[in-house]
């Protein structure tokens, strides 16, 4: 298990992407939460196997929402887990 924090900026909200980031965690089975930041990013905290999280990303670069446009994801290793019992978006 790996937690990672990712900042997905580009046309990343007011185009359901917090929506389609949630979905798209739920069938790889991750856990953690997406919220919109106040800088027009998007924050995500995510838990999950390795293999998952490396699909994950690669939706979130390559596709995201059908309306976003992604322009760059930063993603940060986190030395401890982190524990969730779902993945929720957070207002």
């Amino acid at each position: 298990m790996e937690s990672l924090q990712i900042t997905v900026n580009g046309k990343v909200q007011g185009v359901w992407f917090r929506k389609y980031t949630q979905e798209k965690a739920n069938k790889l089975n991750l856990k953690g939460y997406v919220t919109n930041k106040g800088d027009g990013t998007v924050f995500i905290e995510v838990t999950g196997e390795k293999k998952e999280l490396d699909i994950f990303i690669h939706w979130l670069q390559d596709k995201g929402s059908p309306l976003s446009k992604v322009k760059e994801v930063k993603i940060a290793k986190l030395n401890t887990k982190k524990e969730f019992s779902s993945f929720e978006i957070k207002k």
